[in-house]
């Protein structure tokens, strides 16, 4: 049995930083995981920010409000869920991805949570595990799913690496050459093809 993990940001909706960056006109938060491979740096890094400029959860939130997913991306999940299973793997939170992930059908979501005071001040984050993409997969294969993962960013790479097949997605040139092995694509009917091909020669 196969199970198709999808990274969320980049790959279904845009990236949730970048659009706040934009909402806030704090050009640093457009950094992301295609830039810093090291996810908890990141995220400290992006907290500090907010601290500065003494900004929660609540305004993130409204900016969310306004986002849909990438043109076609509920089209894709829907094919995708008709001749295999999905899971939406993320390093993003539950506090940002449920109005997104109602917009998409409410796919399977996997992702982490936030340390919230009472002000809207994010404090902290809670991953859900270690590695928690490559954790998950392996978990999976563990209880008997082949997978298929597809992502954006370096910290899609591990997940990639580990299924029985994987692909980059919408990725950018400093990604793609990196890893040259790892088939990329750029539209949604070009990796849906790619899913169908991977399944129908592994059964």
């Amino acid at each position: 049995m196969y199970i198709v993990c999808l990274d969320m940001e980049g790959v279904l909706v845009p990236e949730i930083w970048i659009e706040f960056a934009k909402a806030s006109n704090i050009p640093e938060l457009t950094r992301t995981t295609r830039d810093e491979p090291d996810y908890n740096r990141l995220m400290r890094w992006r907290l500090d920010i907010l601290k500065q400029h003494g900004l929660g959860l609540g305004q993130i939130q409204e900016t969310i409000s306004t986002i849909d997913p990438l043109p076609g991306a509920k089209e894709f999940l829907d094919e995708l869920r008709s001749f295999t299973q999905v899971v939406v793997l993320s390093d993003t939170f539950e506090e940002f991805a449920m109005p997104l992930m109602k917009k998409l059908g409410y796919p399977t979501l996997l992702c982490n949570s936030l340390e919230v005071a009472p002000d809207g001040t994010i404090t902290d984050f809670k991953m859900r595990v270690e590695h928690s993409k490559l954790t998950t997969v392996r978990a999976l294969q563990s209880i008997g799913y082949k997978t298929i993962a597809s992502g954006d960013s370096y910290n899609d790479l591990d997940m990639i690496r580990a299924s029985h097949a994987g692909f980059l997605f919408r990725s950018p040139e400093s990604i793609r050459s990196s890893v040259p092995e790892i088939p990329a694509y750029e539209t949604f009917d070009e990796l849906l093809s790619a899913v169908r091909e991977a399944v129908k020669q592994k059964d």
